[in-house]
């Protein structure tokens, strides 16, 4: 008779006493759990979204030619038929307004990443190049010293007026705020100890910038050129409702408004619409900057 110790257990049928290790979390949920903890992000974020596609999908969304005139509808208050009335062209406001989503959110956009590259260039070289510093900080100290609205006045005087014109004025006039905050962060960088010892091992003044001041900036730089946008889009605004800004024919939420500031107490729809959607969309753009403030400043990471 055998004894069951001498039977032999097969070896597919031994199960491994190895723990299992549970699979982390995927990307999406990660970026929902992001996004859950900081509700600025996400609320700021899908309102500039949706602002961004309804400027790309404005031909699909009901719209009519924004710049087709028709005297015999002039300053038709909102109806069934002119969802936001017409102006005193008879242009039809509701088609004007979703076009004009496209100016704003492309000088923002614009500016903010133009601004940024400029700016990103010019703080490093100051930061870092201790004898240049004194140089170029005096040059953006008198441009800091004027208002970015009035550089921009006076810029947009030398040229005429285009998308392309204005583009540059208002970055030219935001590119000192850039440099200056990037400079600060290259001057408390410079004197850390790995930038100390990467200096004492004989590494050269690009490679350090590059692998050791550059990706540090980054997240300063990512809000920063939030602000930059909103700022942007208010500039152009201002710039369209003087007059020294894109032209009148070109529909943009600025020449709306200018436009409409004559009927203002007869017919405040002209200028009330426009002004809802410049409002909302600066609104989404700070508080983005917001909530990217919030989450990449690593004093309040202790409170998240």
């Amino acid at each position: 008779m055998t004894s069951p110790s001498s039977i032999s257990t097969p070896a597919s049928a031994v199960v491994s006493a190895e723990p299992v290790k549970p699979a982390g979390p995927t990307r999406g949920a990660r970026f929902l759990r992001y996004l859950r903890r900081h509700p600025s992000v996400a609320f700021g974020g899908g309102l500039l979204v949706l602002m961004a596609l309804i400027g790309i999908l404005a031909p699909l969304l009901w719209t009519v030619d924004p710049t087709a005139i028709s005297p015999a509808r002039r300053t038709r208050v909102p109806s069934e038929l002119y969802w936001f009335g017409t102006d005193m062209l008879g242009r039809d406001i509701y088609s004007r307004v979703i076009y004009g989503a496209r100016v704003s959110l492309l000088v923002g956009f614009s500016v903010a990443v133009l601004s940024s590259i400029v700016g990103l260039t010019i703080g490093l070289f100051a930061g870092f190049i201790r004898w240049a510093d004194g140089i170029i900080m005096r040059i953006i100290d008198g441009m800091m010293s004027i208002p970015p609205i009035l550089l921009a006045i006076a810029l947009m005087a030398l040229t005429r007026g285009s998308i392309q014109n204005v583009i540059i004025a208002i970055t030219v006039a935001e590119i000192p705020r850039v440099a200056r905050l990037v400079r600060g962060v290259a001057l408390s960088l410079r004197e850390q100890p790995y930038v100390e010892a990467a200096v004492a091992n004989g590494a050269r003044a690009p490679r350090i910038i590059f692998r050791h001041i550059l990706p540090n900036t980054f997240a300063p730089m990512s809000v920063q050129a939030t602000y930059i946008c909103a700022s942007a889009m208010i500039v152009e605004a201002i710039l369209s409702f003087i007059g020294a800004g894109v032209p009148p024919s070109t529909p943009s939420w600025g020449n709306i408004m200018a436009e409409g500031r004559a009927l203002w107490q007869v017919r405040p729809h002209i200028i009330l619409f426009p002004a809802i959607f410049l409002s909302l969309t600066v609104l989404a753009v700070n508080l983005l900057g917001d909530g990217l403030r919030d989450s990449l400043d690593p004093r309040l990471a202790k409170n998240l």
